[in-house]
């Protein structure tokens, strides 16, 4: 995989969108990642319970990798409490977990009540999507190890495809983060009734724009160009010709205005306002 520490956002994004296609090919075939990749093909369809995947500490890890839940791999008590869990209850922890990745790996893993009989691991094709998966998450993590803005940028193209509402996006601090410095939107935004958030954004863009390929790479590349000259790189600023041809056709309307916001006049207002 090219280094891309100590580029500008903007260079190392475009020489990985150049190369991702080979940085995954040397993912897929070092000797590390090759015997995970086997391991995990070799034996995941012996998997029918959650029992069965926790005994397998590798067969665990790589599913855990795979679904960005690396942070939580020692949390196996937790891990497996939630598996168990019956996501029709309101109550069941899985629904009691904000973080959506949670509830995103207990769906694909597709284990029915107390944790038992998924069909999902004796799929060929569920098994190479999470190999696929898996793939993409090493690389993202490593991209993201020496620049983290461009880690950011391909992890929100990675996540956008599965956001349903606004909500979607104000629950993920990554994609929150993007779609924030895309549209122009202060940081202190954050801080306001979640409601609130959800309506500046339905102002900014609609969800529809997000099925569309160019828009996402067009807000992945305005990010990582804004995101730059707030960091003050060298022939860049909010305001420069580059950041502006980025801008065009984002905002509802055409074209890129950042804007102002009272956050105190914003926050004032009542949780719900239809009410």
């Amino acid at each position: 995989m090219i280094p891309i520490g100590g580029m500008t956002g903007q260079t190392a994004l475009t020489l990985v969108k150049a190369t991702e296609d080979r940085a995954r090919e040397l993912i897929r075939t070092s000797a590390q990642h090759e015997r995970a990749i086997s391991h995990f093909r070799e034996n995941i369809a012996d998997v029918n319970s959650v029992d069965d995947l926790m005994a397998d500490p590798e067969l665990y890890g790589f599913v855990m990798r795979a679904f960005d839940l690396e942070d939580q791999i020692f949390g196996k008590a937790l891990m497996s409490k939630m598996l168990k869990s019956d996501i029709a209850e309101p109550d069941a922890l899985v629904n009691r977990l904000s973080d959506p990745r949670f509830k995103e790996l207990y769906n694909a893993l597709g284990f029915g009540p107390e944790g038992v009989n998924t069909l999902n691991t004796i799929s060929s094709r569920w098994r190479e999507e999470v190999v696929d998966r898996y793939v993409t998450r090493q690389m993202i993590d490593t991209y993201n190890d020496q620049n983290e803005t461009v880690g950011r940028a391909l992890d929100f193209r990675e996540k956008i495809g599965g956001v349903r509402n606004y909500f979607d996006i104000l629950k993920d601090q990554d994609l929150s983060v993007v779609m924030r410095t895309a549209f122009g939107i202060p940081d202190a935004v954050a801080g306001i009734d979640i409601d609130r958030q959800a309506e500046i954004l339905a102002d900014k863009f609609d969800l529809e724009s997000l099925k569309d390929p160019e828009e996402i790479d067009r807000i992945m590349r305005l990010y990582v160009t804004l995101t730059d000259a707030r960091n003050g790189v060298a022939g860049l600023s909010a305001g420069s010709a580059a950041v502006q041809m980025l801008s065009t056709g984002l905002n509802r309307g055409g074209a890129f205005t950042p804007i102002t916001i009272d956050i105190a006049a914003i926050s004032a207002r009542p949780a719900n306002p239809y009410g």
